[in-house]
């Protein structure tokens, strides 16, 4: 999703160890721009901003204008970054050139709404499976997340990935049967069953009891013979 945002990069002319430190003590990380059929080029930029980009509604899928110092303006979005084990600051950043023109692969978060049937009246639990899906379409047609209704399962049914609905030039690239959400039984709680099934379950039960009567009668006939 394109926003009104602008991240203003330095070219360095230098790399290795002692360069990030420096970097990283004047307050601004190193970061590499590669992409649209150019040489990578090296730049550095205030990490502030790239933290704001990561932690906004649009997070890594967010594209935003990258200005070089002396340079190219150019729409970009984020492929990579590296956070301090300990510290959790930006230590790197990967930027991606965007042509407009051209679809892009991106993972777009998938939350869910409703109160799942299978939770309400059967005591099951929702569970959440995977939290995004992975998609192709163009930069402007980038969704910020996906939202799918849980409320119609029952226990033991699912939401997948190939029930998400897609609009416009978006293209599902994981794969249709991964399991979104799903509702499961929770250990040692008797579940009840759907209207449907325990109506097909009662609609079974005289044909068994049929069954064990003619059984009942045939042994009892088969008792009588051998008696004789």
């Amino acid at each position: 999703m394109r926003k009104d945002i602008t991240v203003e990069a330095e070219p360095r002319s230098s790399r290795g160890k002692n360069e990030a430190r420096r970097l990283r003590r004047s307050g601004r990380i190193p970061a590499i721009v590669y992409g649209a059929g150019q040489q990578p080029l090296p730049v550095a930029v205030d990490p502030g901003l790239i933290n704001r980009i990561l932690r906004s509604p649009t997070g890594h899928n967010t594209i935003f204008n990258l200005h070089i110092r002396d340079g190219e303006t150019s729409l970009a979005m984020l492929a990579d970054w590296q956070y301090h084990p300990v510290r959790d600051t930006l230590l790197h950043v990967d930027f991606k050139r965007v042509d407009p023109n051209k679809r892009v692969r991106v993972s777009v978060p998938v939350l869910t709404h409703g109160d799942p049937r299978g939770v309400k009246q059967q005591g099951g639990l929702l569970e959440l499976v995977a939290r995004e899906i992975e998609i192709e379409c163009l930069p402007e047609e980038i969704p910020e997340h996906f939202s799918v209704d849980v409320s119609p399962l029952w226990i033991g049914q699912s939401i997948r990935a190939g029930e998400v609905p897609l609009s416009g030039s978006m293209r599902l690239l994981s794969s249709p049967e991964t399991v979104i959400a799903h509702v499961v039984a929770v250990r040692g709680a008797v579940a009840t069953a759907p209207a449907e099934a325990a109506e097909a379950a009662g609609a079974a039960e005289p044909e068994v009891i049929r069954k064990g009567k003619k059984e009942e009668e045939s042994e009892e006939a088969e008792g009588k013979g051998r008696k004789k």
